[in-house]
Formats: C-alpha cells, sequence, structure tokens
C-alpha cells in the first residue's frame, strides 16, 4: 500500500507540469509529421545550379591537384554565384578558388548577394546582416562556414537565405511559411527556446531532465489507470472507472487507451538525446584508410584531374548534364563523382590515357578490398541491398534525417568486431553511408522506430501511417489536456486552502 501510494502521489504531482509539457509536444508534433526544420537537402541545393560547361572547363588553380594527391583534401567543382569554382576542404575551414585563380579572402556582401540571387532568381533580396547563430542555424554542420551572412528574399516566396562566408555557398534555406509552421512545431517540440548555441550542455541536460521526469509521469500514471479500473465487477455507479467528474473520467479513459503510446513516445524522445552517451559507438570506421589516398599522383591521374573538361564531355556523351564533380579515393584510385540537377549521381574512372568510364554505380567486387579495411576486424559477412533495410532508409524530406539520400544498391558489410558493427557503402557514391554498432542499432528501435515509426514498410504506407500517428496524437492529446485541468483544479484547491 506504501508503494502504491507512492506511485499515485507521484503521478499526481509530476503531473501537474509534466502534462503542460506533454500537450506542447504532442501537439507541435503534429505540426512536423507535414513541416520540418529548415534544411537544404542535396536536392534544392543541386536543383538551383546550372550544368557546368563541357568545353574549355575548368582547370584547377596550381598545385590543387598535388595538395588533393598529397593530403587528401576534398576537391569539388560546383558554381557559386554564376561561375564555376572549385572548393577545397581539408578539415578545417572550406574555402572557394575560381579556376586558374588564387584563394580568396572571406566572401562580401556583393558576393553573398550573388549567390542568393542565382539561388532565387528574380526575387528582391536584401543583406539582413552577419549571423553567428540563431534559432534556424543550430545545426554543427554550419560550423565550418559561419558567420554565416543572412539574405532576406522577398517576393512569392518570402524567406532568408543563409550564405557561408568561407565559400559564399548557400548553406540553408529557411522560407517564411516553414519559420512561422515551426514556432508551433521543431523549434517547440525540441525546447529551442532554451538553446543558444550548436552545442549547448545545459540545453541537453534540461531537456534530458524533462523528458525522464515525463515518462515517469506516463508510467505511473498508465500503473494508477490500471490499479483504479475494475476488470471484475463495478462501482456502485455502475462504471468501471471510479471517476465520475468528467475531466477525471477522461483522463483515466483515454490515459488507458492511450497511455502505453504517451509513455512510449515520451521515453523515446528520451532516448533521442543519448542520456551518459549510452549509444556512443564503439569504434568509428577508418575512412582514411578505406580511401587509401596519400600516395604520388601518376602522371596520368594528375593530367585527368587538371582536365575536367575531359570529364564533363564523357558524361555529356552518356547523357548525363553534371552540375557538380567531387573528387575521392576508393582504395588508392582516384575517380569523381558527378551529380545533376535532379542530385541524380554517376561514378567516372580513368579508363586509360585517351577515355574515361562512366558508370550509374561501383561493382562490389571493386569496393570490398577498400570496404574490409574499415576497421581492424574481419568481415563476418556481406550483401548488396537492393531494397532498403530496418537500418538503412530514406525519409521524406521534412523528417529530421530527411536530407540523407540513402541510394540503392548499397553494400552492407558486417564485422566480426565485439560491437558487432554494421557498415552500408552507398555503391552509387562509393561513399560510406552508415555505420552502427549492437549499442547504436538499439538506440534506433528506442528513438527512431518508437518515436516516428520509420520502419521501411510503414513509410511506404504514406497517408495512412500519417493518419494513424495524429489520431494517437490526439488520443494522448486528450491525456495531457485534462492532465492538465485536473492539476489547475488541484492547485487552486491549495491556494484556497492556504487563504483559508
Amino acid at each position: 500500500m506504501r508503494a502504491k501510494r507512492v506511485v499515485y502521489l507521484v503521478h499526481r504531482w509530476t503531473g501537474v507540469a509534466g502534462c503542460l509539457l506533454m500537450v506542447l509536444w504532442f501537439a507541435s508534433g503534429v505540426v512536423m509529421l507535414f513541416v520540418g526544420y529548415p534544411k537544404l537537402t542535396p536536392w534544392e541545393r543541386l536543383g538551383a545550379l546550372p550544368a557546368l560547361p563541357a568545353v574549355n572547363c575548368c582547370a584547377p588553380p596550381d598545385g590543387v591537384v598535388d595538395e588533393w594527391h598529397a593530403a587528401q583534401v576534398g576537391l569539388v567543382l560546383t558554381t557559386i554565384a554564376g561561375r564555376p569554382q572549385f572548393v577545397l576542404q581539408d578539415g578545417g575551414r572550406p574555402s572557394a578558388v575560381p579556376p586558374g585563380g588564387a584563394r580568396e579572402g572571406p566572401i562580401t556582401l556583393a558576393q553573398a548577394l550573388a549567390e542568393a540571387q542565382a539561388f532565387a532568381p528574380g526575387a528582391p533580396l536584401h543583406h539582413a546582416g552577419m549571423v553567428y547563430e540563431d534559432r534556424w542555424t543550430h545545426a554543427r554542420s554550419l560550423d565550418l562556414h559561419r558567420p554565416l551572412h543572412r539574405i532576406a528574399v522577398g517576393g512569392n516566396r518570402p524567406g532568408d537565405l543563409y550564405v557561408s562566408s568561407a565559400t559564399g555557398q548557400i548553406v540553408l534555406d529557411a522560407p517564411r511559411v516553414q519559420q512561422y509552421w515551426n514556432y508551433a512545431g521543431a523549434w517547440l517540440h525540441w525546447l529551442y527556446p532554451l538553446r543558444d548555441r550548436s552545442v549547448d550542455p545545459r540545453w541537453s541536460w534540461i531537456v534530458i531532465a524533462l523528458s525522464a521526469a515525463c515518462t515517469v509521469t506516463a508510467a505511473s500514471g498508465l500503473l494508477v489507470g490500471v490499479w483504479r479500473w475494475r476488470f471484475r465487477g463495478r462501482y456502485k455507479s455502475g462504471a468501471r472507472t471510479p471517476y465520475r467528474q468528467a475531466w477525471m473520467r477522461w483522463h483515466h479513459l483515454f490515459g488507458l487507451g492511450f497511455g502505453i503510446v504517451v509513455c512510449t513516445w515520451i521515453f523515446s524522445g528520451l532516448m533521442s538525446m543519448n542520456p551518459l552517451e549510452i549509444f556512443a559507438p564503439a569504434s568509428r570506421p577508418d575512412i582514411a584508410a578505406y580511401r587509401d589516398g596519400v600516395r604520388p599522383a601518376t602522371p596520368l591521374q594528375r593530367g585527368w584531374l587538371a582536365s575536367p573538361g575531359q570529364i564533363l564531355h564523357a558524361l555529356r556523351s552518356d547523357g548525363f548534364a553534371a552540375v557538380e564533380l567531387q573528387w575521392k579515393t576508393l582504395g588508392g584510385r582516384p575517380y569523381a563523382i558527378a551529380y545533376d540537377a535532379q542530385a541524380d549521381s554517376r561514378v567516372v574512372r580513368i579508363a586509360s590515357a585517351a577515355r574515361v568510364s562512366v558508370s550509374p554505380s561501383w561493382s562490389p567486387d571493386d569496393v570490398m578490398p577498400a570496404a574490409s579495411r574499415l576497421l581492424a576486424w574481419p568481415v563476418a559477412q556481406s550483401r548488396v541491398l537492393h531494397a532498403h533495410d530496418a537500418y538503412y532508409y530514406r525519409r521524406h524530406a521534412e523528417a529530421m534525417n530527411g536530407a540523407l539520400p540513402r541510394s540503392l544498391p548499397a553494400l552492407r558489410v558486417d564485422f566480426a568486431d565485439p560491437a558487432r558493427t554494421r557498415i552500408y557503402i552507398d555503391l552509387r557514391t562509393g561513399e560510406v553511408a552508415a555505420s552502427l554498432d549492437r549499442s547504436q542499432r538499439l538506440g534506433r528501435w528506442l528513438f527512431y522506430f518508437l518515436h516516428s515509426w520509420d520502419l521501411p514498410a510503414l513509410l511506404r504506407a504514406g497517408r495512412a501511417r500519417d493518419v494513424a500517428i495524429i489520431a494517437l496524437s490526439l488520443g494522448g492529446l486528450v491525456v495531457s489536456v485534462s492532465g492538465v485541468v485536473i492539476g489547475w483544479r488541484r492547485l487552486g484547491k491549495k491556494r484556497v486552502k492556504q487563504r483559508i
């Protein structure tokens, strides 16, 4: 009886404030089904780029080819502010270099406006100042580009564009309508009013503490609801619930009907914060060993890299209009990934001194020797995926990880390490797309599945899944709103007694 009394008291007093938070979370969660946090997806970014010219394009600056081979500096040929430029990334702050030119200084206001105009042609623009971080730019992926030029866009699609001060590229698109909905969606759901920077331990621990407290509220409420329900017989009123007052009765009935959903959603929200780093990986893939690119460039490779026009001409002959080239290595072999405006890709490799080969993807046999070096453990098994599985799948653009392409086919490699690490390689690009050990796979179920119902089969259900989530969210909302009313009335009674 004492234990039950403690559970009753815990549910009563943690629920006074906890139910108010749950109201906010359930309501904002429904909004997030349709409007996500602002991001720039690959298809949005690439869709705004013109095709690279296949003739007289675009000799890299002196020393860039040797620098790329010697130190594996990231090398990309793209279009910035209407002109082809190379973007170099050496692990630190990136920089943009025009063909045949030299590295430029910080991006000017005029350059930022020119890039924004290329992204939003014809729209009225004005420079809204430099922003280190604001409510839409918390993502850590933006850290290397800060401070950001904020460009206000007018016209039929008003919003804000954020331009990197390092390269001059658009790094974030935040339409005004999306911003408005986010105040009732992701911005509220993630308690971003309490966050002031991309890495904010104070905010993290506030969310962890509140999520843990609300999990206790929901779980204790479910216990109380079961204890108070008459599975055999009835109360004097003829009902199975003892509560006659409407709000209490609704709270009890809806709590029993939706209590498990409330518990799992609040608990999975707690798991999303990775409390105490319980889902931290035991080891990370050795990308340098996979690339194995620190070696002298042969004359053939140097000539191939120094003449992007040869690659672009081969792509055009294959019917592919590239808007961006990215140079990579895989197992010591240089290659290029070409993207078009629809974010489709091609793999380009050296065939001979006079020819390059263009293919839609790598073959698994070509990738496997390099993949086996990703961890210092033997490969237990591997397989080629032609359909998404429970850990490698694509979400809609509004989802938190909706910008991840997750292309097919993919190579899945399982290692015999103690953590049973599984690595996915996108064969369309040769890039390591995901790595999950045992703890991370558990975290996938405790967060993504419980919170988003994101199994590939459920995602394919489309609107049926949305309708089910909305219906369950409305049930959770009734539980939470009724709890707020009950808590408010109880506090009102306490205030009256204190006055007496």
